[in-house]
């Protein structure tokens, strides 16, 4: 259990039946009257973002969410495959959960799940992949002389603006969070 006088930023408590992360908290201790906690929550599983004050003896139960390192196996349909690393279980996660970067997964990356009560929350890709340009526009000679891109299709199908000189069959490291070209690997 976790009294609001313990709150901080980063904790995350149950409160009717849902789990909710502190984003902001202010101990208010007025010249008449009890103290009390101003806190702004988000609650985990829909991320919506909420003001609420609390006594600073009001008690919770502690959330605790799990980050695991899983590997990608392969998608069918809507669904997607993942394999921890330590049980070697496999599950299945929807298509909906995952965010857009998800574009840049490759089969067998390692990427981290977190979830909440055996429930998928979010799908984590590493902050930067390798990826091959398979589709691209020959470069110009000349045109490397100011901020130039052009469109690029990687293995994975995913669309990114590369500079003039990437070509077909370059290895390149990309920003998972951006969806940027950075350089080549």
């Amino acid at each position: 259990m976790i009294s609001a006088g313990d709150f901080r930023n980063g904790v995350t408590f149950e409160m009717d039946g849902a789990a909710y992360q502190i984003i902001e908290f202010q101990h208010v201790k007025p010249g008449k009257g009890a103290a009390f906690v101003r806190t702004k929550v988000r609650n985990i599983i829909t991320g919506a973002v909420i003001d609420k004050t609390f006594t600073p003896t009001d008690k919770f139960p502690e959330a605790f969410i799990e980050r695991k390192e899983m590997q990608y196996l392969y998608n069918e349909d809507n669904l997607y495959y993942f394999m921890d690393n330590e049980t070697y279980e496999t599950i299945q996660i929807s298509e909906n959960i995952l965010k857009s970067s998800f574009k840049f997964a490759k089969e067998n990356m390692e990427m981290k799940v977190t979830s909440f009560n055996g429930r998928v929350l979010e799908v984590e890709l590493p902050f930067f992949v390798v990826l091959e340009v398979t589709e691209t526009e020959p470069g110009v000679k000349g045109d490397t002389a100011t901020n130039v891109t052009k469109s690029a299709i990687l293995e994975t199908g995913a669309e990114i603006k590369v500079p003039m000189f990437v070509n077909e069959g370059d290895k390149i490291r990309i920003d998972t969070r951006t969806g940027e070209y950075m350089e080549r690997a």
